[in-house]
C-alpha cells in the first residue's frame, strides 16, 4: 500500500483520511494538538459551523452522513432581531431546505472516532510540522511533548494544516507560487446563551439568529445541549470596536444599548466576553495547490475563507469530494492528477472567497433593509413559479453542487436584473402582481 501522510487532523484532514483509507491507502495523520478524542470540548476558540449540501455530499460519499446528522440541528430560516426586539424571518431555501448547526469540536471528535474504524488510519498527535523536503517527501515534525525532532517519509502528502500551513510555507519558498493573504478589519468573539433550567432552548433552535447592526453584527446557532453559541463580528479598531471596549462597564453599556433583547438571555456575558479570545479573520488565496504528483493542499491551507457564507468547512469537504471523484475517474493513477485537481478547484475557491465577503455586507447591513427584503421576496416567488429559470444565488451556493465560480457569475447577472425590477413604479405595493413576474420573464429571456 502507498503511504500517505495527512498533515492536520481537523475536519478536512480527518474526512480525507477516511476517504483515502477506503481506497486502501495506508494513512498517517499528524496533528500538533493533543488527542481531541480524549479532550473535553474547548469553547471560546471557534465559530459554530453551518453544514449544507456540499458538506453533506462528501459525508455521504464517505458513508458517515447519518452519524453526523445525529449531532446536527436544522436551521430553516434566518431570524433577524431588530433593535426594538421585532423579529423578521427569512427562509433559507425556496423548498423548505435547511442548513445544519454543528459544533466544530463535536464534529471533529466524531470524524476522528469514525476514522478509528479503519485499521489503515493512524493518528499521531502532539506533532508540530516544521518543514517538508519537496524532493524526498520527508516531513519534519517536533514532538511537542519531548521537543525531539522526528521525520516521516510518505509517497503522497495531503496538507490540511490550516490557514498558517507549514507545508504551504515550504511550497511558497521553493517553487513558482502565487500567494496572498488579507486580514479583515473585523474580528470575532464567541459568547454564550445558556439553556433554560429544563435544558430547552431560549430561542427558536431551528433558526440562525442575526442581530444586524450596520458595521457589525452578532449571530447565534443552537447546540444540542439547549445553549446557543453566539459570535460577535466587530471592528478590531475604531471608535466602537474591540480595542475600545476595555471594561466590564463599557461592555455592559454597549450590549444593553445595541443588543437589548439578547442581553437578558446572556447571564454570563461579561465573564464570557473577557475570558474568550478576540480572534482575527483572514483570507488566503494561492496557486498552485500541488507540487508535482506528491503534495497537495486542501481546506484552509489552500483557501482560508471568512465565515459569512457558512462555506469554509463545506468548501473544504467539497475539495475531498472533487479529489475523490477525479481519483476514481483516473482509475487510481496519480499521473497529473494533483495538477488537474488544483487547476479545477482554484477558480471555485477564489469565487467563494468573493461571495463570502459580499455576504458579510448582506448579513450585517442588508438583512434589515426593506429594499433587500423585497428583492428576496420577489426572487423567491419567481423561483417557485419558474424553478427552471431562476435559482437564487444563496440556493446555488448552499443547496446545490453548482460550481462556486458559476454561481458567482449567475448571481451577478441576477442582481443586475433585480435592480431593474426594483426600479419599477410602485414596486413595493405591486411586487406580487403578475405583471412583475412577466417583466422578469421578459428580462431573463
Amino acid at each position: 500500500m502507498e503511504k500517505i501522510a495527512v498533515v492536520g487532523a481537523g475536519l478536512v484532514g480527518s474526512l480525507q483520511a477516511i476517504l483515502l483509507a477506503q481506497k486502501g491507502y495506508e494513512v498517517s495523520v499528524f496533528e500538533r494538538r493533543p488527542d481531541l478524542r480524549k479532550a473535553a470540548l474547548i469553547s471560546g476558540k471557534s465559530i459554530n459551523l453551518a453544514l449544507s449540501d456540499r458538506g453533506w455530499k462528501a459525508l455521504e460519499i464517505a458513508g458517515i452522513a447519518e452519524d453526523i446528522r445525529n449531532i446536527a440541528i436544522p436551521m430553516y430560516n434566518r431570524c433577524m432581531h431588530a433593535l426594538d426586539g421585532t423579529l423578521t424571518y427569512q427562509p433559507y431555501g425556496v423548498n423548505n431546505e435547511a442548513i445544519y448547526s454543528v459544533s466544530r469540536g463535536g464534529l471533529n471528535q466524531k470524524l476522528m472516532n469514525l476514522a478509528d474504524n479503519y485499521l489503515n488510519i493512524k493518528y499521531i498527535f502532539d506533532r508540530k510540522c516544521l518543514d517538508v523536503n519537496l524532493d524526498s517527501n520527508i516531513l519534519s515534525f517536533q514532538n511537542v511533548q519531548t521537543m525531539q525532532k522526528e521525520e516521516f517519509q510518505a509517497d503522497r502528502i495531503f496538507a490540511t494544516d490550516g490557514a498558517y500551513s507549514a507545508v504551504r510555507m515550504r511550497m511558497q519558498k521553493s517553487i513558482t507560487f502565487d500567494y496572498s493573504q488579507k486580514y479583515l478589519d473585523h474580528g470575532y468573539k464567541e459568547l454564550i446563551i445558556p439553556a433554560n433550567e429544563d435544558g430547552s432552548h431560549k430561542l427558536d433552535k431551528n433558526c440562525l439568529h442575526i442581530w444586524p447592526r450596520g458595521e457589525f453584527m452578532m449571530i447565534a446557532l443552537a447546540n444540542l445541549d439547549g445553549s446557543f453559541t453566539c459570535t460577535l463580528f466587530f471592528p478590531m479598531k475604531g471608535e466602537t470596536s474591540f480595542s475600545t471596549l476595555q471594561t466590564r462597564e463599557q461592555v455592559a453599556a454597549f450590549f444593553n444599548l445595541t443588543f437589548p433583547d439578547a442581553v437578558q438571555l446572556m447571564p454570563t456575558l461579561l465573564d464570557d466576553y473577557f475570558a474568550n479570545p478576540t480572534s482575527s479573520l483572514m483570507m488566503v488565496r494561492c496557486e498552485p495547490w500541488n507540487y508535482q504528483d506528491k503534495i497537495v493542499l486542501l481546506g484552509d491551507a489552500a483557501h482560508a475563507i471568512v465565515p459569512f457564507y457558512g462555506q469554509g468547512m463545506n468548501c473544504g469537504f467539497e475539495d475531498c469530494t472533487v479529489f475523490n471523484e477525479m481519483h476514481d475517474q483516473n482509475n487510481g493513477k496519480w499521473d497529473g492528477l494533483l495538477k488537474r485537481f488544483s487547476e479545477q478547484r482554484i477558480p471555485d475557491a477564489n469565487a467563494i472567497l468573493d461571495l463570502a465577503l459580499d455576504n458579510y455586507i448582506e448579513m450585517r447591513d442588508k438583512t434589515a433593509d426593506p429594499e433587500f427584503l423585497l428583492q428576496k421576496k420577489i426572487e423567491a416567488k419567481f423561483s417557485r413559479l419558474y424553478p427552471d429559470k431562476w435559482t437564487p444565488l444563496y440556493s446555488q451556493v448552499t443547496f446545490s453542487n453548482t460550481r462556486y465560480s458559476d454561481a458567482l457569475k449567475n448571481g451577478k447577472r441576477q442582481d443586475a436584473l433585480m435592480q431593474e425590477i426594483l426600479k419599477l413604479k410602485n414596486i413595493h405595493e405591486q411586487w406580487d402582481e403578475p405583471s412583475v413576474m412577466d417583466k422578469m420573464l421578459e428580462l431573463i429571456s
